[in-house]
């Protein structure tokens, strides 16, 4: 039996376009994205608007926003596009798994946590190639969005949590308890410090990261926590620098377990009341990609015996 136009369901490409237009904001980064020209963009976009029979976009000067029935829509399609992609990777499976797959990776994690799980996926999944990437957690969302890598491993802490773009998935593997890292010759660099203990650091010097903002946030709000603002006094990427920094007596740090050096004897390592929370590792990964065999092989090796 014939039916209307109103009766169709919508276009799969189509609506990728409109969650690209969400995600980009104009039709011409869609256009650049996508290969389309941005014409055929809006064409099929003014399609998809006569396939769902409602207002999708409105204008915005020379621009475009989306129509509240259009966020909606968008919310109802990265489901979809990932329920798609699940499907298609299950159908693509082996037995054996067969596939490269780009990893990206912060750096604190690639020799502890990546290296190995490398060694063991070698001998249970030879066929499986992984190309390793380092990159800050913001870079590699932004890649695994893009379709620039197909695997990360990421970071956030329970004070200053990571929201996850909804066409991406996370999955916990490991917390970490937190440190502050004074000098040896602290008087008090022998117990662990409460948050409200932290007071006695405002006019001290402290050491943030130069790249990512989550560890800058962190320090900021646990200094809130206990009633200051801390003045910044370095900004260093390197955690074995961090280190240096505060053996020397130039500051103080908040260090998850991964980043202090126990080995050093210019070193405190106190730990951090349980109110400035953890640092968590997670997966992260488009939401329809978990079940691709490479994919699926790949993280449940790193996730072995870490959780």
């Amino acid at each position: 039996m014939a039916t209307d136009d109103t009766e169709r369901l919508p276009d799969l490409g189509r609506l990728k376009l409109l969650v690209e237009l969400h995600r980009l904001g104009t039709m011409a980064a869609v256009a650049t994205s996508t290969g389309y020209g941005t014409s055929a963009v809006s064409k099929h976009l003014a399609v998809l608007e006569q396939e769902v029979g409602v207002r999708l976009l409105t204008p915005d000067g020379r621009r475009v926003q989306l129509t509240p029935a259009g966020e909606r829509l968008v919310e109802h399609a990265v489901g979809i596009l990932a329920a798609v992609e699940a499907a298609q990777s299950e159908l693509r499976g082996t037995a054996d798994p067969v596939g490269r797959v780009r990893l990206a990776s912060f750096f604190t994690a690639v020799e502890p946590v990546v290296l190995p799980a490398l060694a063991r996926l070698r001998e249970r999944y030879p066929r499986v190639a992984v190309e390793v990437h380092e990159h800050e957690p913001e870079h590699t969302a932004r890649l695994l969005r893009s379709g620039g890598a197909d695997l990360g491993v990421v970071y956030d802490y329970s004070l200053v949590p990571r929201t996850v773009p909804p066409e991406l998935s996370a999955r916990q593997f490991e917390e970490q308890p937190l440190y502050l890292a004074v000098p040896v010759g602290h008087p008090d660099a022998g117990r662990p410090v409460a948050v409200s203990d932290l007071a006695e650091f405002a006019d001290t010097g402290w050491i943030a990261n130069s790249r990512g903002t989550d560890d800058d946030e962190l320090v900021q709000r646990v200094c809130a926590i206990a009633g200051f603002v801390p003045r910044i006094a370095h900004r260093v990427d390197s955690l074995s620098l961090v280190n240096s920094l505060v053996g020397a007596g130039l500051g103080v740090a908040l260090l998850a377990s991964s980043g202090i050096e126990r080995h050093r004897t210019d070193v405190a390592f106190r730990p951090l009341d349980p109110v400035a929370g953890l640092r968590r590792s997670f997966l992260l990964a488009r939401a329809g990609q978990w079940s691709w065999p490479p994919i699926a092989a790949l993280a449940s090796t790193i996730t072995d015996g870490r959780t």
